[in-house]
């Protein structure tokens, strides 16, 4: 705390930029945490609850037992798109037809919904990236800064003894620590939660392939 306090005017601005991208990071690192493993954990519950079931209708109305889950999402999508596709067939006029198949109408309500749940898993993670890539370079820029401003003294003063260079110096490395500080966590939890994401996006794309299987061959038996 003494160095921070004892540093100068842009030393202590990086350092309050930094410590904004800190605790901004680990809000968003807590945040995500919290978030996708509530995904991954609703839609690990609601694949046995899909595959113990055998009619859509039941287990449309227990998606609300699975409110983190971006499975249940594209099934509820799925789902209303193949009943207004449905509808939509049974009122329209003999002879004239407006749909290029079910299964096409339910294909495009799931692309649209996995599109959709993909942009809410990655919320906020740009922001990680960014504190990770440029938090070491704004550290960096307090350290320069308080080095060359220790070396302005050195010159006004006269004298290059350790005792004026060191706590000029020691002063600015700290911006460069904090950088780092801020960097890490950032790089490490976005690590993490893009790999986590992509195997959620995987189980969606599996899920959609699969949903759409079901739908084709109940189509060919009736």
């Amino acid at each position: 705390m003494e160095l921070i306090l004892d540093a100068g005017p842009v030393v202590k601005l990086v350092l309050l930029v930094l410590v904004y991208f800190s605790v901004v990071s680990w809000a968003i690192i807590f945040y995500k945490f919290r978030v996708i493993h509530r995904a991954a954990r609703d839609s690990q519950r609601f694949l046995d609850f899909f595959w113990a079931k055998k009619r859509f209708d039941t287990i449309g109305q227990g998606l609300k037992d699975f409110p983190g889950s971006p499975l249940a999402v594209l099934f509820r999508e799925g789902f209303q798109e193949l009943v207004k596709t449905q509808r939509r067939r049974e009122g329209e006029e003999e002879g004239f037809t407006t749909e290029l198949g079910t299964s096409d109408n339910v294909a495009r309500a799931l692309r649209r919904a996995t599109t959709l749940e993909t942009h809410r898993l990655e919320k906020f993670l740009t922001f990680l990236a960014t504190t990770g890539s440029t938090a070491p370079f704004i550290g960096l820029f307090g350290t320069v800064w308080g080095i060359m401003d220790s070396f302005r003294g050195i010159g006004q003063t006269g004298s290059a003894s350790l005792a004026v260079v060191a706590p000029g110096i020691s002063e600015a490395l700290v911006a460069t620590a904090i950088g780092l500080v801020a960097a890490i966590p950032a790089v490490v939890g976005y690590n993490h939660f893009v790999h986590k994401v992509n195997v959620l996006t995987g189980e969606m794309d599996n899920f959609s392939q699969e949903l759409l299987n079901i739908i084709e061959r109940q189509g060919r038996r009736s």
